[in-house]
């Protein structure tokens, strides 16, 4: 039993941990221990800080992305409308335009009209009275024949015109 090498190794390392323990190993690796612990947690607590403040950070940058999706939509759909308002006030001013010159070249028309038929009556009247002036002063002579003639261009004249 004393020459069984198990023994001897049981023996030295009862004898080591006697030695460990008046030296006080066991305290100073216990102490080791509780300090790796500690700065193990406080590391844990410092991840479980940093994971909040990125998850407020996170949330902060989603409300503001939302905020700002929400205002380009707002932007969009105002500009849609002001274009929408923008063309119906054109399309009302162009035919508002195109009324206005459609009156003036149908007034502009009428008095060509009016112009072209007086002219015409004018013409006419000319043409009327030249006619019975040749006719008259054919047939009748003298004195009567000059008033009659006379007053049959003035009476023409006014009824033509």
């Amino acid at each position: 039993m004393f020459f069984d090498p198990e023994t001897w190794v049981a023996v030295a390392f009862v004898i080591l941990m006697i030695a460990f323990g008046y030296l006080g190993v066991f305290k100073k690796a216990m102490i080791a221990l509780d300090k790796r612990a500690e700065r193990i947690k406080a590391e844990l607590d410092d991840a479980t800080r940093l994971k909040q403040e990125a998850a407020k950070v996170l949330a902060d940058y989603k409300a503001r992305s939302a905020s700002a999706e929400r205002e380009a939509a707002d932007i969009i759909a105002n500009a849609k409308s002001e274009a929408e308002r923008i063309a119906t006030e054109a399309k009302a001013k162009m035919e508002d335009f195109v009324a206005r010159r459609t009156k003036t070249a149908e007034s502009k028309i009428a008095l060509a009209e009016a112009q072209a038929v007086a002219d015409v009556r004018a013409a006419a009247a000319e043409a009327a009275v030249q006619a019975a002036s040749t006719i008259l002063s054919q047939s009748v002579k003298g004195q009567v024949a000059d008033d009659l003639l006379a007053k049959g261009i003035t009476e023409v004249r006014q009824k033509l015109n």
